[in-house]
């Protein structure tokens, strides 16, 4: 089976040129963790790479990284910045989830 790692946005990466992510030496992380009422949820944060992530670079040197564990939640998925009347905040978008809780921060697959 053929595996398709994320895919990151323009939008996405503009959006860490902007805050100076990698100026600090940090990359986008985005994993998935055991948690909420139905199951799983992401963890979006800045982090230094790990030596088994893999890396997703963008055209200005900005990064995103994913665990070797998440991985596999992940595929195809795509990750996103969004800038919404309800806030900004970056976001995932995965084909692979088949529920979400009510209020949506986490989901089952």
């Amino acid at each position: 089976m053929l595996t398709l790692p994320p895919k990151v946005t323009p939008r996405a990466y503009e959006r860490l040129t902007e805050i100076g992510a990698q100026a600090d030496g940090k990359a986008l992380r985005v994993a998935v963790e055991g948690g909420g009422c139905s199951g799983f949820q992401y963890d979006i944060s800045l982090a230094e790479p790990a030596e088994d992530d893999l890396v997703l670079e963008g055209p200005g040197g900005e990064r995103v990284v994913v665990d070797s564990v998440s991985l596999p939640f992940l595929q195809d998925a795509v990750i996103d910045f969004r800038d919404e009347l309800i806030g900004a905040r970056f976001v995932v978008d995965n084909p692979n989830v088949t529920s979400s809780c009510g209020c949506g921060v986490s989901f089952s697959m």
